[in-house]
């Protein structure tokens, strides 16, 4: 398999990123701060966001990042393509230091996702996809691996074909009465269900690998939380779309805030 140049810089990204995360993981000290939408902000944020867009700058392709978000739309708006990130997704899990952080970059091609690299530095579980070939999953990787050896050996998406029980994913701290009543519609479709709950883009990544069924999300999120995500479900053949399950989650909108929506097999 011979991935997009362009693709191969993204996963050498996310690596290298990890990589600056992790050492701050395993200091005393993360510099936290609190950002004016009451958000936790680090140093580990802020290292991975500057080596992300440091590299990608070589592909001649604009970022968008958490971190460097204040782009005009007027501006962003004339973009075909560009790069969506999340330097450090699930920044409250690295905080409370349970492993559930990502590294995230998406490629965007007209308000769709068309490639997408999730890392997760403390396990070192790399999910990367790109359209023409689908959606894969590298296990023990970090920044020293030989890229292409990453890529040929990676775990064609998704992995579990069919789960005996019914099992939906969700969020750790965003379970809401309409979440609730939507899970018991589940129940009352599919009898038995079983619901786990896991931190940042792996909640997606679950349902990717064919681990979970269905991901429903009625709570806020932003484009650059979903983008990867989004790339990897599309690319292991799953479905995601807004809460209304018809009309699809689309991308570089004039309000960055995403609609809430269901990821399903």
């Amino acid at each position: 398999m011979n991935l997009n140049k362009n693709i191969e810089l993204a996963i050498k990204a996310s690596l290298l990123a990890g990589n600056e995360i992790l050492k701050v993981y395993n200091t005393d000290d993360f510099e936290i701060k609190i950002k004016s939408d009451n958000s936790p902000l680090t140093l580990a944020d802020q290292k991975a966001h500057k080596i992300i867009v440091d590299i990608l700058k070589e592909t001649n392709i604009p970022v968008l990042s958490e971190e460097g978000k204040d782009i005009a739309f007027e501006e962003r708006s004339k973009w075909e393509y560009y790069w969506l990130v999340d330097p450090l997704d699930g920044t409250k899990e690295f905080i409370k230091r349970n492993g559930e952080f990502t590294v995230n970059i998406a490629l965007i091609h007209q308000q769709t996702p068309i490639a997408g690299v999730i890392y997760v530095p403390v396990t070192r579980d790399l999910y990367f996809s790109e359209n023409e070939f689908g959606a894969f999953k590298a296990i023990n990787v970090d920044s020293q691996s030989d890229l292409k050896q990453i890529v040929n050996q990676g775990f064609k998406l998704p992995f579990v074909e069919y789960n005996e029980v019914y099992t939906v994913v969700g969020s750790r701290s965003h379970m809401n009465q309409e979440t609730e009543d939507f899970i018991a519609n589940l129940k009352k479709e599919h009898g038995e269900l079983e619901f786990m709950s896991k931190g940042s883009s792996l909640k997606i990544c679950m349902v990717a690998e064919g681990l979970a069924n269905i991901y429903p999300r009625f709570a806020p999120t932003m484009e650059w939380d979903t983008a990867a995500g989004h790339a990897i479900a599309i690319g292991a053949g799953c479905i995601i779309i807004q809460s209304d399950e018809k009309s699809p989650v689309v991308y570089n909108k004039k309000d960055l805030l995403n609609p809430w929506f269901i990821i399903k097999r």
